[in-house]
């Protein structure tokens, strides 16, 4: 996979959970921190306090070889209760021009929720880019690597997502 082909990964997971229970866990922008490995902590911003079109919330984050660093992401889809999404912007300016632009994200994030039996299907999806961020510093810097780099950061993502969707799960079937 190459960089314009909009690399992207997706993990789903069933929750023995009704789906109003799961879509509070997932709109709970503060929860991943206490799961994801990367995501280090979540704080609204503009008086935000819930996900809503257009609101925004920065996020702090953590990688053993990328450092520390502050995203600011914006809420680009709410379907109630089916679908949560944002783009995450470089505010910062770490991999090249600041840009509050969500039509030019580092990375897009979505959660999609379907009603399963009694429980709830839930997916998690990330496609990187199209901005700048840290898989293309990398291919800038090791071009023939390419599609090792890529590779190796959907490899992290869905580590990752594999994690945050299992706290989800045991988080919403212990209040059952």
């Amino acid at each position: 996979m190459r960089f314009t082909d909009g690399p992207h990964v997706h993990c789903d997971v069933h929750v023995e959970a009704a789906l109003p229970r799961v879509w509070e866990l997932v709109t709970d922008v503060h929860l991943p921190a206490r799961l994801s490995p990367e995501l280090q902590r979540v704080a609204w911003l503009d008086g935000a306090d819930r996900p809503v079109v257009g609101a925004r919330f920065e996020g702090y984050n953590h990688h053993d070889k990328l450092g520390e660093w502050r995203t600011v992401s914006h809420v680009v889809e709410m379907d109630e209760p089916r679908v949560f999404a944002w783009a995450v912007t470089d505010a910062d300016g770490r991999y090249g021009e600041p840009t509050l632009d969500p039509a030019k994200p580092l990375a897009s994030w979505r959660y999609e929720l379907e009603a399963e039996g009694e429980g709830t299907r839930l997916r998690q999806s990330a496609l990187i880019g199209p901005g700048r961020n840290g898989v293309t510093l990398a291919i800038e810097r090791w071009p023939d690597r390419e599609e090792e780099i890529i590779s190796f950061r959907l490899k992290e993502l869905r580590a990752g997502m594999e994690t945050t969707l299992h706290g989800i799960k045991r988080l919403a079937e212990e209040r059952q």
